[in-house]
């Protein structure tokens, strides 16, 4: 009888792993399949399993993923110890159940990345479903370009000195820097409200983009932010717990474009060019005027790298653009504010590291740009500045 329970046992694991593998490859041949999948199926698991995690305080996403690490490595250890036939003997019906326990856990994680994450990769771009029309009327001209920078320059500049700041210039997520003059100075905003307004800026989205409706979990800031900080990642979406995670110790300017981006990632816009697309928009139409400046900086630097490029490859025609519609200069205050991470937390940062950061940037990078080759998104990270073209099509839509 055993023999055969445990051949059963197997067979419903490869059935259950065979059938992970056929829904990927379903959504991997199909984009139809795909989208309807995102539509109809995906926002379940944030209406239910993402409200339930979404009711603790932390990332329940972090815990899980240690959790997953300690339980590799422990099957790992075990299965080296296993080689000596003394282990074997002495513990062999122990070491039998925890390997259950881990093809099962396993298994479990294999359908929770196919269903939260890898079939998103297979959908139709965001403008294929949501503004079609912007995408008939041929490639984008160096002048288009251009005039989109200079708004955005603009924006900046006329944003960034509208913001509250201490004694050292940098700034604070007031009530007077987010909403203007009329609030009273010197009232402190704190993350909660930052969080929860994210999560208005982003529902707002929804009257236009209809996939975009529905709940919202607060976003949560990881314990291990300083590790992200060494990785240079400002947020994670945690598939296997439906959490909108975010990098607390980066600078306030990145904190709400940040937030805005991983929740976009909860309603199944997997491409971080479509993220990055989503996060600005919902910024720059917040009301409060800290996610504005922080929308129009997040593309700003991809812009400007649009233009350097331009100036290799078309440096006629991107003379010419300027000649007709000029060029917006930075406000030397706008520099300042687009970093990273403060020098004081970097200093912080590197002092307690116990690996390089240019080491866990390095790995960091090589698995991001991986994975999103894997799963289908051939430039990989590269990937990221496309978010120009998304901004590009937009601004044709509405014209």
């Amino acid at each position: 009888m055993r023999p055969f329970f445990v051949r059963r046992q197997i067979a419903v694991y490869l059935a259950l792993l065979f059938g992970a593998f056929g829904l990927l490859a379903a959504g991997w041949h199909s984009r139809g399949f795909s989208d309807a999948y995102v539509e109809n199926v995906f926002p379940l698991w944030t209406e239910s399993y993402g409200r339930l995690t979404g009711l603790f305080p932390f990332s329940v996403g972090e815990f899980l993923l240690v959790f997953q690490v300690l339980f590799v490595v422990l099957a790992t250890v075990f299965g080296i110890a296993a080689l000596f036939p003394l282990v074997r003997r002495r513990f062999g019906r122990g070491l039998r159940k925890f390997y259950r326990a881990f093809a099962r856990e396993m298994l479990f994680v294999v359908w929770i990345m196919i269903l939260n994450c890898f079939l998103l990769y297979h959908t139709s771009p965001l403008p294929d479903r949501f503004f079609p029309e912007s995408r008939a009327t041929g490639d984008y001209t160096v002048e288009e370009v251009l005039l989109l920078y200079n708004r955005t320059a603009r924006a900046c500049n006329e944003l960034s000195g509208q913001m509250e700041r201490d004694g050292q210039g940098r700034i604070l997520y007031s009530e007077r820097s987010a909403f203007g003059e009329e609030a009273p100075a010197g009232a402190l905003l704190g993350e909660t409200h930052m969080q929860d307004t994210a999560r208005q800026a982003v529902s707002a989205l929804s009257s236009e983009i209809g996939q975009l409706s529905g709940y919202y979990p607060r976003p949560k800031a990881l314990l291990s932010s300083d590790f992200m900080c060494q990785q240079y990642m400002l947020g994670y979406y945690f598939p296997f717990s439906m959490e909108a995670n975010y990098n607390d110790v980066a600078y306030v300017m990145n904190l709400p474009v940040s937030m805005c981006h991983e929740l976009s990632h909860l309603k199944g816009f997997i491409y971080e060019d479509e993220a990055n697309f989503l996060g600005y928009l919902a910024c720059i139409r917040s009301s409060d005027r800290v996610f504005a400046y922080s929308g129009y900086l997040s593309v700003l630097g991809y812009l400007w790298q649009d233009l350097v490029k331009a100036a290799d490859a078309r440096p006629e025609e991107l003379k010419e653009a300027v000649e007709k519609l000029g060029f917006t200069e930075l406000d030397p205050q706008v520099a300042e504010d687009d970093v990273f991470v403060l020098p004081e937390e970097w200093e912080r940062i590197n002092g307690k590291a116990l690996v390089k950061t240019e080491t866990v940037k390095a790995a960091a990078d090589t698995f991001i740009d991986t994975n999103l080759k894997v799963n289908g998104v051939r430039d990989g990270k590269i990937s990221y500045s496309r978010v120009v073209r998304l901004l590009l099509e937009y601004e044709r839509r509405k014209g």
